[in-house]
């Protein structure tokens, strides 16, 4: 064991466990006081009596009682967002600019890992499967969405990217717009070829749509439980391994020291004798490999998926690594979190809080506001700029 500790750097392992565990439970505190206040505020209001007359009970109540289920789906959500939100940030670190195709990367994952699913679904392999295997093929589907995901990116970053990297920084970023339009554009046409179907639903299988409950709590004359489902544990506990991962290689292999050197000035790492284009194609197979599994977790937690999936969990991601500090690792998990929780608390209070005027639909309302709001007010972020570890 002593010699096993003795090449493994233990700190940058509990590190970012303590960072996530305090992000989540800051967020969480935080949200909740916001809820609760708000609901104290509106108890005696028209608010309160509307909820009285149709559930026979107070806003107060109403508020708490829903409270823990409402934290667990703004983490569950939000460490997706965290796990996407690391793929623009390592980029941006590396290269300074913003990789809009990797939206259209996180899709490919999640298109790969779903495909493969229903293949094996059509052949009669996921139809009774014992546990151990469920997840076995789950595990295969993430494995094969990162794979064709961090090939891709790395396939784009020197045909799109490469070329164009002397020029102005506005000249890449159109082209990764341009990337992103056509990644959705080959999407759609696989998808037309192959199956003649553009929406593709997650196969059944295992016991992910399984919930555990914790506890059945009154409210007025109905009952609300609380639990979480096996596939919510699965996306969490799936979130958390990549990121520890990826926070040990950016701080503690060699691999990692050349990324943060080639992120901190390419030329001296160059003349240092690192070879900084296959750090940069290194940098663009980790952040797309993050962003398949993230896709396959995706897919796994919401069923359904088209080729225009990526679009608003990568905008939203974005937001998130823009609201933690692009460029800062420990800020994009941050800002998934926080983001997550926020767009959760609003869809599941709003519609109560507004007397059903705005419901769950303008969930987004509040993470694109947060992005404008952040970009005037903090440019760098809730974390600043860390260039120590802006990989």
């Amino acid at each position: 064991m002593k010699g096993f500790l003795k090449y493994v750097n233990v700190t940058e392992i509990v590190r970012p466990i303590g960072q996530l565990l305090a992000f989540s439970c800051g967020s969480a505190v935080v949200m909740s006081a916001i809820a609760i206040g708000i609901a104290l505020m509106l108890d005696k209001t028209a608010v309160g009596v509307d909820l009285l007359d149709r559930y026979n009970v107070s806003v107060y109540t109403y508020t708490m009682i829903n409270l823990p289920q409402v934290v667990i789906d703004g983490l569950t959500i939000g460490f997706v967002y965290a796990a996407i939100a690391l793929g623009y940030t390592m980029v941006y670190g590396v290269l300074e600019f913003i990789n809009f195709a990797h939206s259209e990367i996180f899709a490919v994952g999640a298109f790969v890992g779903v495909e493969l699913l229903i293949a094996l679904d059509s052949s009669g392999m996921l139809a009774g499967a014992s546990l151990g295997m469920a997840y076995s093929y789950l595990i295969l589907a993430i494995l094969m969405g990162m794979l064709a995901a961090g090939g891709l990116a790395m396939t784009v970053e020197r045909v799109a990217y490469r070329p164009l990297r002397g020029a102005s920084r506005l000249v890449p970023l159109i082209s990764a717009i341009g990337v992103s339009f056509f990644l959705q554009d080959v999407i759609r046409l696989v998808e037309s070829l192959t199956t003649g179907q553009f929406n593709r639903i997650m196969p059944t299988f295992g016991n992910f749509d399984q919930r555990i409950v914790f506890g059945k709590f009154a409210m007025g004359t109905s009952n609300i439980t609380l639990g979480i489902s096996v596939k919510s544990i699965v996306v969490i506990v799936s979130a958390v391994l990549m990121l520890v991962a990826l926070n040990y290689l950016v701080n503690a292999t060699r691999i990692g020291k050349a990324i943060r050197a080639v992120a901190q000035d390419r030329n001296t790492a160059s003349l240092m004798g690192i070879n900084v284009n296959r750090i940069i194609s290194t940098t663009f197979l980790v952040g797309g490999m993050l962003g398949g599994a993230a896709g396959v977790l995706y897919a796994l937690k919401f069923t359904r998926i088209d080729p225009f999936v990526g679009f608003f969990p990568g905008l939203k991601a974005f937001t998130a690594a823009v609201l933690g500090g692009i460029g800062n690792l420990t800020g994009a998990l941050l800002g998934g979190i926080v983001l997550g929780m926020l767009e959760t608390f609003a869809g599941s209070y709003m519609g109560i809080f507004t007397m059903g005027a705005a419901g769950s639909e303008y969930k987004d309302i509040f993470a694109f506001s947060i992005l404008i709001l952040v970009l005037i007010f903090r440019p760098q972020g809730l974390m600043g700029k860390n260039v120590g570890q802006k990989a």
